[in-house]
This record gives C-alpha cells, sequence and structure tokens, in this order.
C-alpha cells in the first residue's frame, strides 16, 4: 500500500491542492506555452479540466485510471512532448502518478502567469511588486560616502570584495558635470572659477547652477525623444514632412526646464488634450502618441485597412507600455506573452484605452487667433452693408448711363450691373478696354471679328503687368471650345511673372469635361461636382469663378451655379505690378495640356468677389461694362462725394479684412480625438478572426494597481484615456517610479541598475541594486516626482564624482563595472559632438525653443518626399542638434556615423561604436574644417599670435585642461608644419574630446 508521500494525489481529500501545489506549476512551466489560449497547439487545451480530458484532434488526452491508454502520458514517456525540451524522470513521475490516480484537478482554470519559472516570469516577478522600503546599509566613517546612495553601492562593492575609486579632480568633475547635465562642454572661466571657489559646497553650487541652465531641457530631452521615437516625418514610402511636429519637442525641453513634476508630465502626453482642452502646452504635450511613423497609404481592402490601424495600434502600445512600465506588452497581440505575466486580451483591453488617439495637425486654443475671427466676422458684416450701398448707388449711375446709350442706339442690353477692372472684347481688339492693359499675342493666336482663335499648339496671348493688387476677385469668359475631349486648357488665368502661381478657369485637367479653378500643384483646386460639359463645342457658353475672402471658390456656368462652391485652403494675393493675365495657357510656358483650343469671345477680370445677382445679370446682359468716366459724368457732386467715401471705407475695410485673414491660428501635430471603434481580441492577432469584444484596461500583473479600469467597451476616448493616464502615473504603480528612476540612472553611469531600460520583464536584465532602486523610487514620490531633485541626488553622490581611474584588480572581477567601482569613461552622444564643437568654436547659437533649422533639401518624386542632406551655412543653422529638423528619411550623415538613432523606433540605449568612418567624418566633413578654421579664429582673438599660447588656449577650451610638456612641444611643432587650423582639427578628432572620464 502507497504511503502518501509516495504518491500524493490518491487522497482525494487532499488530491486538488496537492495538484494545485505539485502539477498546475509543472503543467504551467512545461505544457501552456503551447496548450492554451484561442489557438492551443493541435486543438487541445491544457489550461482546465474539462478541455483536458476532452484532448484535440488526436482525440481524449487522459483516461481515467488507465495511464497506457493515455494520449497524454504516451507524448510525455517518449519525449514527443514537450518536443524541445523533454521532462525529466522525476517530472514524468508525477504525471505518472497524477495520470494513475484519475487526474484529480484542483483550482479550475490553470493560471500560467501564477509563478515564475525557469521560462517566464510570474505575478510573482520582482518588478510587478511594490515598491520596498529598504533598509539603508551604514556607511563607514572614512569620509568616502556622501549620501544614501553611496550607502547602497558601497555595501554591493564591499560583498564583491571591491573598493571604490576617489574622487575626481575638479577639473575632470566640472566636465562631467557640464556634459552629464547640458550636454555641452564648459569654458575655460568656468572651469577657472570653480577651481578658485574654495567653498565646501562649490560642487553643490556648480550642480545647481546646471540643472537651471536651459540647457539642461535640451540635452535630456534628447534623451526622451529617443525613447519615444520622435521624426518630424510620416515615415514609410510617403514620408511627408510634420512641419509643425517641433510643438512637442519644445514642449518636452519646456516641461523638464520647469522641472514639472514627472507624473504630471506623463499623463499630459497621455490624455493632455481631454484633461486641459483650452490648455494649449496640455495639447502640445499629445504629441508623444504620435511621434512614430505613420502610413498614409490607404489600401484599398478592408481587411488591409483593418491590419494597418492594428500595426498602428500596436507601434502605440508598444511606446505607452515600455517607456512608461518597462514592459513589451506589444509582444502579446498574437498570443499571451511568451515570457511576461500578460495575456493577449489584455493586450487588446490595452490598446482599446489608446484607440481614440488619429494622428493629425490639430489648432491650439489661441486668443490673440480667436479675437481676430471674431473681429473678421463684423468686419465682413460691415464691408457687406458698405459694398451694398456702393452698388445700389453705382445701379443708378449705371441705369442713368444705359438710358443715355438708348438714346444714342448704342446699347448692348440693359440692367447690367458690374464693373471690372480689366475687360476684353476680342472681336475687337486684344487690348483691355478698361486700364488699357497692353496684350501681345504668341504663336498662331489671331484676333478676328469672332473673337480670340486659338489652336491649342502655342497660341494664347498675355498681358502687361497688372497695375493694382489682386486678392478677392471674380474670373469671367465667354467661351466655345473646339472640342470637349482636351485636357487642361487655361481660358482665363491670372499669374506671377514667373508663372509658378496662377488661378485660372480651366477645362477638363483633373476631371474630363469639367469645368474648375486651376491653381499652382492644384493648391486651391477641388471638384465642383458639376455636371459634365455637353455642348460647349456647339455654343458660345459663360464660365465665372469667384474668389471670396474666406477662401471659398464658386463657379457659375451662363449665370447658374456650377456644381459646388468649397472652401479653399485660403485666398491667394498677387501683387501690383507683377501679375500678368493669360488667355488660351494656363500658366507658365506653353508645354504639355496647358493650351486651350477654341474661341475667347470676351472676357472680364474684377477685383471683388461678384454676387449672384451680378453674375446672373453679365450673363444675361452679355458681359457690358461701364468705364469710370461714364459713371462720374452722370453722377451729381453729392453723390460723388458719397461714392468716394463709400470707395474708401471698402478699400479700408478690405484691407482689414486682409490684416486679420493674416492672422492663422498656431498649429500643432498632436493627437487627434476619435470616437473609439469597438476592440475585438483576434486570435493570432488576425482581423479576419475576432474572438470577442473586450473592454478597455490596464494590466492585472502589477501589484499595487487594479487593472480593471471600470469601463464599458463602448466607453468615449475621453473616459478611457484619462483613467488610463490615472492608472499609469499613479503612484501606487511601482513599475512607474522605477523605470524613469532607472533611465535617470543610466543616462549619468552609461548603464541603468536594470541595464535594459525598456525591459524590466523576465527577457530584460537583472538588476543590479533592486534595494537602491526603490529607495530612489520611493525618494521621487517623496520630492513630488520631481526629476531635478533625483538628479541632484545622483550628482552629489560620491559613486558619482569618482574617478575614472582603472584597477587591475577590479577589473578581472568586474570587467562589465556593474558595481560601480569606477565612473566609467562615456562617449558623448552624436548631437552633443555636433554641439560641442560649434560651442568651442565660439559659433553655438543658443537660441531656446521654436521652428528648427533644416539641413536637407526635401523635394517630391514620383509619390515621395526625399530629403538630401546640406551643410548650410549661417548663424540659424548653428543651432543645437535637438533644433534640427528630423525626418526619418533625412538622416545627418556626420550624427548618424557617431550613432545617432533611426527615430523610426524607440531607442532605450544608444549604440557606441567605434568606426574608421568616424575618424574620416572628423577629419573630412566640410562643417568640421569650416568650424576648424573659426576655432583657429576664436583662439587667435582670445590669446594672440604666440603659438604656445596658442595651444594652451585649444587645450582649454576642448579639453577643459592645459597639456603636458610633452603635448605642447608636439602640438607647436606640427602647429609650425600645418597651421593652427589643422591642429584645431586633430584636437576635434581625438578620443579625450570625444570622450568624457
Amino acid at each position: 500500500m502507497r504511503s502518501h508521500a509516495a504518491d500524493p494525489f490518491q487522497n482525494a481529500e487532499t488530491a486538488g491542492a496537492e495538484f494545485d501545489r505539485v502539477m498546475a506549476p509543472l503543467i504551467a512551466a512545461h505544457c501552456l506555452d503551447c496548450h492554451a489560449g484561442l489557438d492551443p497547439r493541435a486543438g487541445f487545451d491544457f489550461s482546465n479540466r474539462k478541455s483536458a480530458f476532452r484532448g484535440g484532434e488526436s482525440g481524449p488526452a487522459l483516461q481515467t485510471g488507465n495511464l497506457e491508454e493515455s494520449l497524454l502520458w504516451q507524448n510525455i514517456e517518449s519525449d514527443a512532448m514537450p518536443p524541445e525540451h523533454p521532462l525529466t524522470a522525476s517530472q514524468k513521475q508525477l504525471f505518472k502518478m497524477w495520470i494513475s490516480a484519475g487526474a484529480p484537478w484542483g483550482t479550475d482554470q490553470i493560471d500560467a502567469f501564477s509563478k515564475t519559472t525557469e521560462k517566464r516570469g510570474g505575478y510573482d516577478w520582482w518588478s510587478l511588486q511594490p515598491l520596498q522600503n529598504p533598509v539603508v546599509p551604514s556607511l563607514p566613517d572614512d569620509g568616502w560616502g556622501q549620501n544614501t546612495i553611496d550607502a547602497f553601492i558601497l555595501s554591493k562593492l564591499q560583498e564583491q570584495g571591491l573598493q571604490p575609486q576617489p574622487v575626481a579632480d575638479r577639473r575632470t568633475l566640472i566636465r562631467r558635470l557640464s556634459y552629464s547635465v547640458t550636454g555641452l562642454p564648459p569654458e575655460p572661466e568656468e572651469v577657472e572659477a570653480f577651481l578658485e571657489n574654495k567653498s565646501p559646497d562649490a560642487y553643490s553650487q556648480l550642480v545647481d547652477r546646471l540643472l537651471a541652465s536651459p540647457h539642461y531641457g535640451e540635452h535630456w530631452a534628447r534623451h526622451w525623444l529617443d525613447v519615444v521615437r520622435f521624426g518630424e516625418s510620416n515615415g514609410f514610402e510617403r514620408d511627408q514632412p510634420r512641419l509643425n511636429a517641433w510643438h512637442y519637442r519644445d514642449w518636452v525641453i519646456e516641461a523638464l526646464n520647469q522641472d514639472l513634476p514627472y507624473n504630471r508630465f506623463v499623463r499630459l502626453q497621455l490624455a493632455g488634450d481631454l484633461l486641459e482642452p483650452d490648455n494649449p502646452q496640455a495639447i502640445k504635450a499629445t504629441g508623444f502618441l504620435v511621434a512614430g511613423p505613420h502610413d498614409v497609404v490607404i489600401p484599398v481592402s478592408k481587411t488591409m485597412q483593418a491590419t494597418m490601424k492594428q500595426d498602428e495600434l500596436e507601434d502605440m502600445v508598444g511606446v505607452v507600455g515600455q517607456t512608461f512600465l518597462g514592459l513589451t506588452v506589444n509582444c502579446a497581440r498574437c498570443h499571451d506573452h511568451k515570457f511576461d505575466p500578460i495575456s493577449q486580451k489584455e493586450y487588446y483591453q490595452f490598446a482599446a484605452a489608446l484607440s481614440g488617439v488619429a494622428h493629425g495637425e490639430r489648432g491650439l486654443p489661441d486668443p490673440v487667433y480667436e479675437n481676430a475671427q471674431r473681429e473678421l466676422t463684423q468686419t465682413k458684416k460691415t464691408l457687406d452693408e458698405t459694398q451694398k450701398a456702393l452698388l445700389e448707388l453705382e445701379t443708378v449711375a449705371r441705369q442713368r448711363v444705359l438710358a443715355s446709350r438708348a438714346a444714342e442706339e448704342k446699347t448692348e442690353s440693359a440692367g447690367v450691373l458690374t464693373s471690372p477692372v480689366a475687360a476684353w472684347d476680342f472681336r475687337k481688339s486684344i487690348h483691355d478696354l478698361v486700364g488699357g492693359l497692353q496684350g501681345t499675342l504668341h504663336g498662331s493666336a489671331r484676333q478676328t471679328g469672332k473673337g480670340l482663335l486659338l489652336d491649342g499648339d502655342q497660341s494664347y496671348l498675355k498681358t502687361e503687368p497688372l497695375k493694382q493688387e489682386l486678392s478677392e476677385k471674380t474670373l469671367e469668359a465667354w467661351v466655345q471650345l473646339a472640342n470637349l475631349d482636351q485636357r487642361g486648357g487655361g481660358i482665363l488665368s491670372v499669374q506671377t511673372g514667373d508663372g509658378t502661381i496662377f488661378d485660372a478657369i480651366v477645362f477638363g485637367e483633373q476631371q474630363p469635361g469639367h469645368w474648375l479653378a486651376g491653381s499652382d500643384h492644384f493648391n486651391r483646386t477641388k471638384s465642383f461636382q458639376g455636371q459634365p460639359e455637353q455642348d460647349a463645342n456647339e455654343r458660345e457658353v459663360q464660365i465665372a469663378i469667384v474668389y471670396a475672402a474666406d477662401g471659398r471658390v464658386t463657379a457659375w456656368r451662363n449665370g447658374k451655379p456650377y456644381g459646388k462652391s468649397y472652401r479653399s485652403s485660403g485666398l491667394q494675393s498677387f501683387p501690383a505690378g507683377k501679375t500678368e493675365v493669360l488667355f488660351g495657357l494656363r500658366h507658365g510656358s506653353p508645354a504639355g495640356n496647358r493650351l486651350l483650343k477654341g474661341r475667347i469671345t470676351k472676357a472680364r477680370l474684377y477685383d471683388r468677389a461678384l454676387t449672384a445677382a451680378e453674375i446672373q445679370e453679365s450673363a444675361t446682359g452679355g458681359g457690358t461694362f461701364f468705364s469710370e468716366a461714364e459713371l462720374l459724368a452722370v453722377l451729381s457732386p453729392v453723390e460723388q462725394a458719397k461714392r468716394n467715401t463709400l470707395q474708401r471705407e471698402r478699400t479700408e475695410l478690405q484691407t482689414r479684412i486682409k490684416r486679420l485673414q493674416s492672422v492663422e491660428p498656431k498649429k500643432t501635430y498632436a493627437a487627434l480625438s476619435r470616437k473609439p471603434p469597438e476592440m475585438h481580441l483576434l486570435k493570432r492577432g488576425s482581423v479576419t478572426a475576432p474572438a470577442g469584444i473586450v473592454s478597455p484596461g490596464g494590466l492585472q500583473a502589477i501589484q499595487g494597481v487594479d487593472g480593471d479600469l471600470g469601463l464599458a467597451a463602448d466607453s468615449s476616448d475621453h473616459d478611457r484615456r484619462i483613467r488610463f493616464a490615472e492608472w499609469v502615473t499613479s503612484a501606487k504603480n511601482p513599475l512607474f517610479a522605477r523605470v524613469i528612476v532607472n533611465r535617470v540612472w543610466h543616462y549619468h553611469f552609461g548603464r541603468g541598475l536594470v541595464n535594459t531600460p525598456n525591459d524590466f520583464g523576465f527577457n530584460g536584465g537583472d538588476c543590479s541594486h533592486p534595494e537602491l532602486l526603490d529607495w530612489l523610487a520611493r525618494q521621487l514620490l517623496q520630492k513630488n516626482w520631481s526629476l531635478k531633485s533625483l538628479h541632484r541626488l545622483i550628482l552629489l553622490s560620491a559613486v558619482y564624482r569618482q574617478s575614472a581611474q582603472l584597477d587591475p584588480d577590479a577589473l578581472s572581477v568586474d570587467a562589465d563595472n556593474q558595481w560601480l567601482w569606477r565612473k566609467s569613461p562615456q562617449r558623448i552622444e552624436a548631437e552633443s559632438i555636433r554641439d560641442s564643437i560649434l560651442k568651442v568654436s565660439g559659433q553655438l547659437n543658443a537660441q531656446v525653443g521654436g521652428r528648427g533649422y533644416q539641413d536637407v533639401k526635401s523635394y517630391f518624386f514620383k509619390g515621395t518626399q526625399f530629403y538630401e542632406p546640406l551643410d548650410p551655412v549661417g548663424r540659424e543653422f548653428n543651432r543645437r542638434s535637438i533644433y534640427r529638423f528630423s525626418a526619418r528619411g533625412g538622416r545627418h550623415p556626420l550624427l548618424e556615423t557617431f550613432d545617432c538613432p533611426d527615430p523610426s523606433t524607440t531607442t532605450p540605449d544608444r549604440a557606441s561604436t567605434t568606426t574608421p568612418l568616424q575618424a574620416l567624418s572628423l577629419m573630412n566633413a566640410s562643417f568640421v574644417l569650416r568650424m576648424s578654421d573659426h576655432l583657429a579664429e576664436r583662439i587667435q582673438q582670445r590669446v594672440g599670435t604666440g603659438q604656445e599660447n596658442q595651444v594652451e588656449e585649444l587645450f582649454l577650451l576642448a579639453y577643459q585642461r592645459q597639456p603636458q610638456p610633452a603635448e605642447l612641444s608636439t602640438a607647436c611643432e606640427f602647429c609650425e608644419q600645418h597651421g593652427l587650423s589643422a591642429l584645431c582639427r586633430v584636437i576635434l578628432n581625438s578620443n579625450e574630446f570625444l570622450y568624457v572620464n
């Protein structure tokens, strides 16, 4: 008879508990990676009793009490399962006893995440636990330690039999501190002031001064932008620029400089537009959510469209999870996470919380713009009243002129009320009948008694420049087409002298057989959605296009609306003396489909938007117009004075409207809030295999915060993102504080306490000092999430101030320096290299914030935006590299050589390579050559022409120290042979310039 100890499953009263204690962890560790979830392998789900007994594609897996007939045992005994890592003999024995005892079950179902195993992390994984309150080790009285950080570090060093290095000298410290905080070298005067400061607080004063510098925010924002994969173009095949994405970059810089509490810093990035919709800064902050690539090419297939949306959501989930929680949540899109306790369902809950976010530009709350819009509305109303009064007065005058013409039997029609600034009757002349603009025929264009004849082959008419400016305007012409098949010929066009900007009446360009308002690059062109032309090849038609002050464009055909009006990108103005009128040519030079084949009889150009009544009257009357002399002749002196007043008021109002319209809303590329669609759990991540609707949520594995956000599946984006932001940034969320503390430590020391800053999960690095990490996290909370306080704590520690001196014995024990027995040298980042070269050469433009500079030639070709690298010269291009326009397809040759990352993907830890190309770039790049010359000039201005003085000054500027005698001798000899500029180039290419000890 077997004892209970020999066979734990024979006792019915305790078998369930024994299953939970023994078998559930064994099954979870070795079976559930494949045999659980939505799509278990071979159809066999081993995570619950019912499906376990049911089996899969091969039939029932368990035969109660019948070991040999159980398929499960057959596969285990033959080592077929698990396939890659068969069970040990003792593990097989457990399965044998369990099946023989009838496979008693305990808790149903088995939670694969309940315990950490050798293959994956469970709910008990260290980083998911609440912050600990560690006991602080005691510091010895030998004076090495400066604060609590040192106590934790020294304790670990002593465990490893290691000792810390002494404090570095002051020249080393100020260089190290300046780069660590601002990414820039100190000036020689700053170094000397620090050396001469005998105060015991000299170092802490230096720390405080550097943290207060605006350059602190610029340097640390660069680190942040690496992590959030910030770029200023869409990426993918189109890669269009995002010209207003820079607002997010500036917001990060300003937030860091202001020491915005970290929890608020993150909350605004996740939901600022919803938390504070009237705060421009809060809206800019949501640029985080859309900082990554965005594919604007929409597939035809609905399935591909849905897949593309899911791909974008995965990218967003990935960056949010890794940036703030240090978890690769995105790895659970197609199945439960292979290494961390995150289910596939939780992935889609997490994604649902962010699914209302869309990419795009949005206006910022702007009182100046809003006031201008209110004033604009009132001014337009006043202008309408003024124009109405003027029209009534001029209508009386025109009626008098018509009566006079009728008496002289030379009227063309009655009731026409229009007064153009230029008018043509091509049956009589090619010259303007109002202002006398002279016209010139080109090609085979001919003026006849029937009008202007155009053959569509190099023939057109061009006038001399207009004498007045055109903004609001109306183009009107009477035309008969030679055929309805032509595509893109211009009837009447106004263009700048070079033909690059134009507005025109065009036939058939974008839509065969349709009239449209042609414009440069179709900037103001949309379809009127009018009917296709049917008979303009058989009879003359009147076509008029009206360009209103608000950008609305309206078309008319024979006095009737043609299709629908539309709002264009804005009214285009044409300057006086630089604007030409064309007939028969769309714009520019006669080429391609720009030329018209047909006959133009008459044309009118107006410096205002005609009303519907005026257009209709013009169509009825055949375009009769009135000269200024005729109108004045029939008005009394009182009427003339009134007309002059109204015209002056109209001009003033039009000028005011133009000024108000120039006040544009400030725009930023940021998150757009949309109604979230239903979120489905997707089998294998496929949009064609939905497996149930999920509600927005967080992660249950993180201890201390509830992943259930209490939201319905149809909740609004407002509720989703605000609740989600509160969950992420909760003071009870242990990962939120741990991850940012580790990031700050990582950048100061070159490696984090966890050396995988974006991954605190099972596949991430071990934490070298877990007690210190939690102590620092608690300090961050106690200091109201102040990052500057965290920096100060780290920078004042003795471990940060250590010498970088090598100890061969320590090196043999800890070659990677994870126990921090010295301060590891660090190469400065690519941007800091460029910025440092600018600074030491005296060329750095220290302007903080604002639209950045571009060092690329950007052009659109065959559906793709290209960015060709340039080396532009000028003060505006000498700003810090963080202000560089960072297109995903526009890499900088020098920066890329020094491991500047691709902004298409998150970079929590930059590579630091050493390649021949780096030396070649610093030796031959035109930027470096130019800055070497400036550096030589700066040295000569500072110390004159003495060679030794020049070399000493160069060392002070670049290295913050005097040269050694041998260095001085060698440098002077080199300078004698090759010149000071060449020596500057050598120094800029040296390890000591590129590395910080």
